[in-house]
């Protein structure tokens, strides 16, 4: 079964390049995620800021490294590149998306629940960069 899923992806073009761009996507994305966290974990855990303002702060660097990243690296050569005001909007938009729900499960597990400082990240390393990276491949940088 797995064989015949690696057979197909290697006669489809689109499939090889979408698959080579998740990978290319996760090697970056995990960087900037693990930065974005770091960044949120230390604020909020020494109490520097509230948990909220912290993952805002994590937020703010995280979208402005990853949209050099991955314009460069994650999504180079896929789709045009001509209107960079229009990819610029996008991505941010995109962004704004994930730190909603980085800032969700922030407020639901450590603000609502009053779960340790720790809680929200698995769901910020796992869920929201799988949805971004999607919203990504089929709107910003198509």
């Amino acid at each position: 079964m797995v064989r015949k899923h690696i057979e197909r992806i290697s006669a489809d073009p689109e499939a090889r390049a979408a698959l080579v761009q998740l990978a290319r996507y996760g090697i970056v994305g995990v960087a900037i995620t693990l930065l974005g966290q770091a960044i949120y974990f230390v604020l909020a855990e020494t109490r520097t800021t509230t948990p909220l303002v912290a993952i805002a702060i994590a937020w703010v660097v995280g979208v402005t490294v990853g949209y050099f990243a991955h314009g460069w690296v994650s999504f180079a050569g896929h789709g045009a590149r001509e209107n960079h005001a229009a990819m610029s909007t996008r991505f941010i938009a995109v962004n704004l998306i994930g730190y909603a729900l980085n800032s969700f499960w922030v407020w639901l597990l450590v603000e609502w629940l009053g779960g340790p400082n720790w809680w929200p990240i698995p769901p910020n390393v796992i869920l929201t960069p799988l949805m971004t990276f999607w919203l990504h491949r089929h709107w910003t940088f198509r």
